[in-house]
């Protein structure tokens, strides 16, 4: 191997040690409100979360993910006040956990979830999505998740990655007000088909996609600064894993190789 592409690795697998170590520190701002992992059993498929304020969407998206076969849900809710908590905390295939501190300081919610993953998800399917990203993939709507990690696992396929398109209505995005538990795509039926922009990031061996209806109406000038949309929701994971950024990549860089079948986040 050239030695470039050797100290690009080198760093790669120091970077990820850092993730780790990371989230073993930040488990720390985390208080436990109920815990029923205990419930979790062998090839059960997880979920997990972070949250705040987000009582309006967190029926249907329990009820979607409960549908294609989701058996635990983990959620770290950031000083919520809407209810969230209450809500959470009585769901019965759900474990809680809260923090006051820093989402941004916390990597965005991720190095809260990775120790979550370290202590939980180890050998287990991990879906990492936020309250308003629901999971589409090939035959999703006869065909539960257990099919797909299946299928993924015959392949010896560690990884699935997405496309995430933002959906929105026709018409004034508020000519229609959205009630708790109802399907959100009977009000959100459209999204920009042709407008993505596709670059390989050698070091992390990714392809970062942009474009969509945020880069269109708000980054016309400035489209290097529009939000990222390839994501890597679905992973059976090891506690040696660690999300880089976000959801949009993930270390070691081999599980970054996911955009010949993909799905999509909407």
């Amino acid at each position: 191997m050239p030695m470039g592409k050797l100290w690009t690795a080198y760093k790669m697998r120091v970077k990820r040690r850092r993730l780790l170590y990371r989230a073993l520190r930040k488990r720390r701002q985390m208080v436990s409100v109920v815990n029923r992992t205990a419930q979790i059993q062998r090839g059960d498929i997880l979920l997990f979360s972070t949250v705040r304020n987000e009582l309006i969407r967190l029926p249907y998206f329990l009820e979607y993910y409960r549908k294609l076969g989701v058996k635990h849900f983990l959620f770290v809710d950031n000083d919520s006040d809407d209810g969230t908590v209450q809500y959470l905390q009585d769901q019965p295939d759900v474990s809680l956990w809260s923090t006051k501190h820093s989402y941004k300081l916390s990597r965005f919610g991720v190095d809260w979830l990775t120790w979550l993953q370290i202590r939980y998800g180890h050998g287990h399917w991990c879906l990492t999505v936020d309250a308003d990203e629901i999971l589409i993939y090939p035959y999703c709507d006869d065909r539960p998740l257990s099919a797909l990690t299946g299928w993924l696992d015959s392949q010896s396929i560690t990884a699935f990655g997405a496309l995430m398109l933002d959906m929105y209505p026709k018409g004034p995005l508020d000519a229609e007000i959205y009630q708790p538990g109802k399907d959100p795509f009977k009000i959100l039926r459209w999204f920009d088909a042709g407008n993505y922009r596709f670059q390989m990031q050698e070091a992390l061996q990714s392809q970062w996609v942009q474009g969509g209806v945020r880069d269109r109406v708000f980054f016309a000038d400035q489209p290097d600064r529009a939000p990222t949309l390839n994501k890597i929701p679905l992973v059976k994971w090891n506690r040696r894993f660690a999300y880089n950024s976000s959801t949009h990549s993930i270390l070691p860089p081999r599980l970054n190789h996911v955009f010949n079948l993909t799905g999509t986040d909407l």
